[in-house]
C-alpha cells in the first residue's frame, strides 16, 4: 500500500555514520525527535538511545535541550514525548495548497470509497503532505509527513514522468531503486520506459511495487513550484482496469483545480 511501513528509504541517523558536511550532535538530536515519532510520540530513555543506537548518557544530554527549547517534554513518568515547539514548525513546512487539497481528496474518497493522497517531491524522495483515508475497513493508510523513495510509488513515478530524463537518471544514480516486492521495478533503462509509458497515458501506476496487493493511480500536479501529484489507492482487487479510466479522470479534474488554486494564489511556476 501507499504506506504503513514508517519511512523506507530513510534510516535514522546512527552513530559515527554522519555524512561528511554534517555537524553530528544536530544529526543525533534530529534522531531522537524520529525515534520519538516512530514510537508514537512517546518513549523512554532507554527506548530512545536504543532506536538510535546513543549511548544512555548522550541521548539524555540531547534530550535535556530539546526539552529546554520546546521540542521534547518529559511526562511524569519520566518518559519523554514530542514538544508543541514542533506544531509550530510543522505548520511551516506544509507545502503550498496542502490545505487546499483537502476537499479535492475528500471529493476523491466519497467518489471511490479509496484513500486519496496528495504528495510533493521533497529533495529525492516523495513527501506525503494530504490524506483522506477510505472507509473501507480494509484501506491504506500513509502517515502525513512520511517521505519514501519515488520509484515505486504511484505518485513518485507521476511526478518523475513530468522531469527531464536526465534529471531522473541523476536522482536514480543518487537513491538506487531497491526492491520492496517482486513487482519493483529495479533496472533503470525498465524504470525510464514506464515514466515514458507514464508521461504518455497521462497517468502513473503502482502495481503491487511498494507493497503487494495494493495499487495506486497517480495523476501529477502542475503550477505547484514543485513536482506534486495526487492519487487514489487501494486493494488492487477494487481499484481494477475497468476502475482505472474513471479514477484517472476525476484524479485530472483535481489536479486542475490544484494548479487553477496555485495560480490564483500566486504559487508560481512549472516544476516540470
Amino acid at each position: 500500500m501507499e504506506g504503513t511501513a514508517a519511512n523506507p528509504g530513510r534510516s535514522t541517523p546512527q552513530p559515527g555514520a554522519t555524512p561528511a558536511g554534517t555537524v553530528q550532535s544536530v544529526a543525533r538530536a534530529f534522531s531522537l525527535l524520529e525515534a520519538l515519532a516512530a514510537s508514537g510520540g512517546e518513549a523512554s530513555l532507554a527506548s530512545i538511545a536504543g532506536r538510535t543506537g546513543l549511548a544512555v548518557p548522550t541521548a539524555h544530554r540531547l534530550l535535556g535541550t530539546l526539552n529546554h527549547l520546546g521540542y521534547v517534554r518529559q511526562l511524569e513518568d519520566r518518559r519523554y514525548a514530542l514538544g508543541a515547539s514542533l506544531i509550530s514548525l510543522g505548520r511551516h513546512a506544509v507545502p503550498p495548497l496542502a490545505d487546499a487539497a483537502l476537499p479535492l481528496l475528500r471529493r476523491l474518497e466519497d467518489q471511490f470509497h479509496e484513500t486519496a493522497n496528495f504528495a510533493v517531491l521533497d529533495g529525492d524522495l516523495v513527501l506525503y503532505a494530504g490524506q483522506v483515508a477510505s472507509r473501507q475497513r480494509m484501506r491504506m493508510f500513509t502517515e502525513i509527513g512520511r517521505r519514501v523513495l519515488p520509484h515505486s510509488t504511484g505518485v513518485g513515478k507521476a511526478m518523475l514522468s513530468t522531469m527531464p530524463e536526465r534529471q531522473v537518471r541523476a536522482l536514480i544514480t543518487r537513491t538506487g531503486l531497491p526492491r520492496f516486492t517482486p513487482q519493483t521495478i529495479t533496472d533503470e533503462e525498465a524504470f525510464i520506459a514506464d515514466l515514458r509509458r507514464a508521461r504518455g497515458r497521462g497517468f502513473a501506476a503502482d502495481d503491487s511495487e511498494q507493497e503487494v496487493g495494493v495499487r495506486c493511480i497517480a495523476v501529477s500536479v502542475r503550477g505547484l513550484g514543485q513536482p506534486a501529484a495526487v492519487s487514489v489507492s487501494g486493494p488492487a482487487a477494487r481499484i481494477t482496469d475497468a476502475t482505472v479510466v474513471e479514477v484517472v479522470q476525476a484524479l485530472r479534474e483535481a489536479a486542475e483545480e490544484l494548479a487553477e488554486l496555485a495560480a490564483e494564489r500566486g504559487v508560481a511556476g512549472d516544476a516540470s
